[in-house]
């Protein structure tokens, strides 16, 4: 009869602690680093134009860009995308320059 209990003991013991031992095993050892709210490569023009601070962002860089009259056509893309239409406007360094700005804005 010990040798029963023994066992359940052991198997009850099993239970609790594996589940427990697995969940600390599954978990992040650090927090992510947290990453920018928007970007130049992932966020759309759309979603840029409609944060007044990000809006900011891109005019004071390309000045004009925002209230260029066929920016609603381009809502859906992103800045790196139509990088290839305005080459002159949107060059490596103002995008880079927009990506450094927007990452400053709250999360």
């Amino acid at each position: 009869m010990r040798h029963i209990l023994a066992g359940s003991a052991a198997a009850l013991l099993a239970l609790t602690v594996a589940p427990a031992l697995a969940s600390a095993a599954d978990a992040p050892t650090a927090a992510p680093a947290s990453a920018a709210k928007y970007t130049t490569a992932d966020t759309t023009i759309g979603d840029l134009l409609d944060d007044p601070a990000a809006k900011a962002i891109v005019e004071k860089a390309v000045p004009g860009f925002t209230s260029e009259g066929q920016i609603e056509m381009a809502r859906g893309m992103t800045l790196r995308a139509i990088q290839a239409f305005a080459p002159d406007d949107l060059t490596d360094e103002r995008l880079n320059q927009i990506d450094a700005e927007l990452a400053k804005l709250p999360q």
